[in-house]
C-alpha cells in the first residue's frame, strides 16, 4: 500500500492515534485490509440479518444503528465523521444481527475486513492490541449510553448528542426521538425550553 493511499485515510489513521501509535509498516499492512465506500442518504450499509464481518470507520456523513420493535423503528445509536460503528454482537458471534446500519445524509465509508483484520493479529501484536483498545472503548461507551438512560432525564441525553455533534440539526427529529426514547412531541418541547 502506498503512502498516498495511507495519506488518504489520515482521519482513520489519526483515530487509531489516539489508542495506540502505529509504525510506518504496520499502518501500510493496516491500510491493506480497507477499502472505501460510497453511500447516498438513507442507504443502508448492513440491513438486519446481516451477519456483520467489517467494521466501519465514518469518514464524513452520519450512520446510525437501528431496530423494529413493534413494527416501530428505534434508533440505538449514531456515528458521525471521525467514529466506529459496528454490530459488534454480530462480529464476535458469527450470528446475524437484528440490527441494520444506514447513513442519514451522503456517506463516504472506510471499511475495514474484519476476517483479514483478525488473522493479523498474531503476526502483528500492536494490530491486536489497537483493536482491543478500540473495542474496550466501544464497550464503555455502551455502558455510558445504558446509565445514562438509566439515570439521565432525556432533556440531560439530548444536552448529551448536542454536546458530541454539531449537525444534530441534519438528522431527523423522528431517530433522536426514538434514540431518546420520547415521542417527537416531547423532544419538541425539549428543543423550545432550551432555546
Amino acid at each position: 500500500m502506498n503512502i498516498d493511499y495511507i495519506g488518504y485515510m489520515k482521519e482513520l489513521f489519526d483515530y487509531f492515534d489516539k489508542f495506540l501509535k502505529l509504525s510506518a509498516e504496520t499502518q501500510n499492512i493496516l491500510a491493506g485490509v480497507c477499502s472505501t465506500v460510497f453511500l447516498k442518504k438513507n442507504e443502508l450499509l448492513q440491513p438486519i440479518g446481516h451477519t456483520c464481518k467489517t467494521i466501519y470507520f465514518v469518514q464524513s456523513g452520519i450512520a446510525r444503528i437501528f431496530y423494529y420493535k413493534d413494527g416501530v423503528d428505534i434508533t440505538e445509536s449514531f456515528a458521525f465523521a471521525g467514529n466506529i460503528i459496528v454490530r459488534v454482537e454480530s462480529l464476535f458471534t458469527g450470528k446475524p444481527s437484528k440490527k441494520a446500519i444506514q447513513v442519514l445524509e451522503d456517506s463516504e465509508i472506510i471499511a475495514i475486513n474484519a476476517t483479514k483484520l483478525f488473522k493479523l493479529y498474531d503476526e502483528y501484536p500492536s494490530i491486536e492490541r489497537l483493536f482491543r483498545l478500540i473495542f474496550e472503548n466501544g464497550y464503555v461507551e455502551t455502558v455510558n449510553r445504558i446509565e445514562s438512560i438509566q439515570f439521565h432525564t432525556a432533556e440531560e441525553r439530548y444536552l448529551s448528542l448536542l454536546k458530541q455533534t454539531n449537525i444534530v440539526q441534519k438528522i431527523p427529529l423522528k431517530h433522536i426521538a426514538s434514540y431518546l426514547g420520547i415521542t417527537q412531541v416531547s423532544l419538541s418541547r425539549i428543543r423550545a425550553s432550551i432555546k
